[in-house]
């Protein structure tokens, strides 16, 4: 959630930012209405019991015919009070419903438009030149490490199978990139892949991308699609300390329903509705968020370094971000068969917004509690797997293994199976 008080302060600076994303400010002034008539329902009901607790101390005092006119007055003030304590209750209620319809206030800086209009800040390394280019999933087949056939006979289109060099691949390449994090102080997490409404909302997953998300109606729990949600409500409702940011690496399996993408990248492992991934997420400060932002960044760099892929670093325009950025960074690797970049790794600065919905605070110098911002950033993904074997390929079919992932591997060369 945005904060009220900015709202209040300063109403076109939420309207600026909802123009930034392309999204309507009629949702701005619902909420500043919502909130108006909420406080005018506290006032209102503040003011009865006030003036109920002062009547029954008349009461207390009186005698005869200003007793029964002071009576009669309570019984008529309590129904007032009920009716209040009701109002509040509902207009609550609606300031919350309107409170989550209005997303992140996108920082200073950030570009303008949509999807397509992202700015290019770098781009690193040499694209390999390749006499004949395979793509990743013929790559695949040929070394057996990856089978969509089966997957779709066992569980449906855009699901697959990793088998032998493709199991032992991704695996290490999250021990390479876990054991990076460790080195940098971040804690390993194992974290839930089914979680409860209120975390699901509270990360802000539930309003646009309600559609990706899978849900077990039943059980009334949602599949997530990163462990940024568990590891955000990890601390829900609790006063950290952080002098020092609080950092987290999460190890977990992805689910996405993929809605809206029909037609897309139905060939190989780009876009699938299971996956495998490490995020990092980053409690702070807000004053330090700006430049955890970066340092998140950073750590991705590093780890693309590491698998020697070609990429560049973009910064995302206002109109692509999710409802909880308000700022994001993607790091897009170079994929040959396909001779363009392809998103890898995301990195997002949410400022308050995800901790103000669960209830995550710091206490400041003053020792008061304050909302503490949060920052998540993809450290190795499945789809990592498709830069990998087609910008290290050879012409035999081979795939050379990048030196990091070696002594994980046990192995330089991964070598075809298959003619």
């Amino acid at each position: 959630m945005i904060d009220l008080r900015l709202l209040r302060d300063d109403p076109d600076a939420v309207r600026a930012s909802q123009r930034a994303r392309g999204e309507s400010e009629s949702s701005v002034d619902a909420l500043l209405g919502a909130d108006e008539q909420h406080r005018a329902a506290l006032v209102r009901f503040e003011k009865l019991r006030a003036e109920q607790k002062g009547l029954g101390k008349q009461v207390a005092r009186a005698q005869g015919d200003e007793k029964q006119q002071l009576l009669a007055r309570t019984k008529q003030l309590a129904a007032e009070v009920k009716a209040a304590d009701l109002s509040v209750t509902a207009t609550a209620d609606a300031l919350r419903a309107a409170h989550l319809a209005v997303p992140n206030l996108v920082a200073d800086g950030v570009p303008a438009g949509g999807e397509d209009d992202f700015v290019t800040l770098k781009e690193v390394g040499e694209k390999p030149d390749l006499p004949t280019v395979r793509d990743h999933l013929e790559l695949g087949e040929l070394l057996g490490a990856i089978d969509m056939e089966r997957g779709a006979k066992v569980s449906g289109a855009r699901f697959y199978f990793l088998r032998g060099v493709g199991a032992l691949l991704q695996l290490a390449l999250f021990q390479c990139a876990l054991a990076q994090a460790v080195e940098y102080g971040l804690t390993p997490m194992i974290t839930p892949s089914l979680v409860k409404p209120d975390t699901m909302e509270g990360t802000g997953f539930l309003g646009s991308h309600a559609s990706e998300v899978y849900r077990l109606e039943a059980d009334d729990l949602y599949l997530v699609g990163t462990s940024e949600v568990p590891l955000a409500a990890y601390h829900s409702n609790e006063i950290l300390e952080l002098a020092e940011p609080k950092r987290y690496a999460g190890w977990s399996s992805c689910y996405r329903r993929e809605a809206g993408s029909y037609g897309k990248d139905t060939r190989g492992i780009i876009r699938v509705h299971q996956f495998d991934k490490i995020e990092m997420f980053s409690y702070c400060r807000p004053e330090q968020a700006a430049d955890e932002h970066l340092r998140l960044l950073a750590w991705q760099e590093e780890m693309l370094g590491k698998v020697e892929v070609p990429y560049r670093v973009i910064d995302t325009a206002a109109g692509d971000l999710g409802s909880s950025a308000a700022r994001k960074y993607d790091i897009e690797g170079w994929v040959p068969s396909q001779q363009r970049y392809r998103e890898l790794t995301s990195t997002s600065n949410c400022t308050t917004f995800q901790a103000r919905r669960l209830g995550v605070r710091y206490r400041g110098e003053d020792g008061k509690p304050q909302v503490a911002a949060t920052l998540n950033g993809t450290l190795a993904t499945t789809r990592w797997l498709v830069a990998i074997l087609e910008n290290h390929q050879q012409p035999d079919g081979s795939v050379r293994v990048p030196k990091a992932l070696q002594s994980y591997l046990g192995r330089d060369v991964l070598t075809p199976v298959r003619t």
